[in-house]
């Protein structure tokens, strides 16, 4: 293969993807069509050019839609998906023992950075060697005109390509009149990606900045809406301010109530609407958020067949909320109007398979986990709820396989850890529950779950001291753990302390009240000579319920 110049400059995003592509993908089409399709939407994102040769098969309904109803954004990991599903296709494709040489792989592009590091370590060194060099020569100068940028950046948005939107994003606000359609239309999409990557402070700048260059109504709107979304979404929920937030938002609802055009004001009123319910949610009252996404439905009724994301949005949204208030029925018909809507959205099967699964359904659960696995990239989200289902029905080889390719998709799935772990130390594979515990731990220090089963691993394994260490801080990091006061218990009764058995095995059934938990207090109770006590948790071990 050709040595790859990875530098951002000329293309952007995926620079060294497109140029990988464009090497692979002609020769897959003839002898791995079905390779091809089942990847069309990583290879079209990354290489748009390639759109001759790789049909689109998934396709979601804001590809056809105007600029001003196309109103999601991807989330940040929506790359790390496209990441491992390029990855999974170079794999596949490519003959072993070939090397691909980047250069200039200091300047490449977040989206090129992620996926050498994903391919680094899914792909066999065996099947592709991979050598980035920081050298190589300088790209010729940037000739896009203001047109062809913002063609860019859209683009960038639209495909998740956050760190794109703000570089590229701010250099067309240095080409553009503050203040006007094209400065402003640079200015909300960068604010936008700057507070999806966190970066909340240069987004409330940067909404300041509309504020004082413009006296256009709905920009006033859209930017009060968006700084009270950098308050209402903050990363760190210790730095939500929920208060302020309700301030700016009902600044935007003012605005938005006395725009003239109805359509534009039946369309703004509603999202900003939306955006105040997810504060209420945020507060815990879900009748008041619900109240007010009802109402954003009930404007969306006057724009006819227009703004369907938006409409799709508010269903999927009351849906969330009607399944909180146990009201599943409803929850359930509003899923499936919004999966009606657009099939190829998997967020929403993934959703919908979590209350069917909470409901029992286990059949219907699988089956929408398994769709919204077919419906877009990789997905860990999805296989996780897969692996736990799997683990409730008693397939504890196929749940322990699909953590493992959680893991494989993510590395920083804290969840996928526990859960693993857990499974692992059930099954007496102690060492490697250990391994797990221990990666977990290097990403999440601390974690209480995780110390829950490093406590049940020591003690199995006699080192009491060791075992007590970390199940104590398990309680103190997580009082209403039911597993980390009932790993306690058992640790103290073969501590040869009955008494504090009890005591913790009674708080872990308060909280949480299982046939083992009651088991082992009645092992603890006999030890003690409190015999028709035992008796009684004996009987409530064997017929629980």
């Amino acid at each position: 293969m050709p040595v790859i110049d990875g530098h951002r400059g000329p293309r952007g995003p995926y620079t060294v993807a497109a140029a990988l592509l464009r090497h692979l993908v002609p020769a897959a089409v003839e002898r791995a069509a079905g390779l091809v399709a089942a990847h069309d939407i990583e290879i079209l994102a990354a290489a748009p050019e390639l759109s001759g040769l790789v049909r689109a098969r998934r396709v979601t309904i804001d590809v056809g839609l105007s600029d001003e109803e196309r109103i999601l954004v991807p989330a940040p990991r929506r790359t790390l998906r496209l990441a491992n599903g390029l990855a999974e296709f170079v794999r596949d494709v490519v003959r072993p023992g070939r090397a691909l040489v980047v250069c200039n792989g200091a300047e490449a592009d977040p989206t090129d950075i992620e996926l050498l590091d994903v391919m680094a370590r899914r792909i066999s060194p065996r099947t592709l060697t991979i050598m980035v060099y920081s050298g190589g020569p300088e790209p010729a100068p940037d000739q896009r005109d203001i047109d062809e940028l913002w063609v860019l950046v859209d683009r960038c948005t639209r495909e998740g390509f956050l760190h794109a939107v703000v570089e590229l994003g701010e250099r067309g606000l240095s080409h553009t009149e503050p203040g006007g359609t094209r400065w402003w239309r640079f200015a909300q999409r960068t604010a936008t990606a700057l507070g999806g990557l966190g970066r909340t402070g240069e987004a409330r700048e940067l909404w300041d900045r509309v504020r004082r260059a413009s006296q256009d109504p709905a920009m006033h709107a859209a930017g009060a809406y968006g700084t009270a979304m950098l308050d209402a979404r903050h990363p760190d929920p210790a730095r939500r301010d929920l208060v302020r937030a309700q301030g700016w938002i009902n600044e935007a609802i003012a605005i938005s109530s006395l725009l003239p055009d109805p359509a534009e004001r039946a369309f703004k009123l509603g999202f900003d609407r939306n955006g105040l319910a997810l504060i209420e949610l945020r507060r815990g009252r879900l009748d008041a958020a619900l109240a007010l996404v009802e109402s954003a439905i009930e404007l969306a009724r006057e724009l006819g067949e227009r703004h369907p994301l938006h409409r799709m949005v508010l269903l999927a949204n009351r849906a969330q909320l009607l399944a909180a208030l146990g009201r599943t029925k409803e929850a359930l018909e509003d899923y499936a109007s919004a999966i009606a809507m657009d099939p190829a959205v998997p967020d929403h099967y993934l959703e919908r398979g979590n209350l069917l699964f909470k409901l029992g359904s286990y059949e219907e659960a699988l089956a929408d986990f398994e769709r919204a696995i077919l419906a877009g990239p990789p997905m860990p989200e999805a296989y996780y709820n897969r692996a736990e289902l799997r683990t409730v029905r008693g397939d504890l080889d196929g749940a322990l396989a699909d953590l493992g390719l959680v893991i494989e998709l993510d590395p920083g799935y804290v969840d996928a850890y526990i859960n693993r772990a857990g499974l692992l130390a059930a099954a007496g594979r102690d060492e490697e529950a250990r391994a797990d515990v221990s990666a977990g731990l290097a990403l999440a220090p601390g974690n209480a779950y995780l110390l829950t089963v490093l406590g049940q691993l020591e003690t199995a394994a006699g080192r009491l001291a060791e075992a007590r260490a970390a199940l104590d801080l398990a309680v103190d990091r997580a009082p209403a753990l039911a597993s980390a006061w009932g790993n306690r218990g058992v640790l103290r009764y073969a501590a040869g302390d009955p008494e504090g058995a009890v005591e913790d095995l009674t708080r872990a059934i308060v909280l949480q009240p299982e046939p083992d938990l009651y088991a082992n207090r009645a092992v603890a109770l006999r030890a003690l000579g409190r015999a028709t006590e035992a008796e009684a948790d004996e009987h409530r071990a064997e017929h629980p319920g």
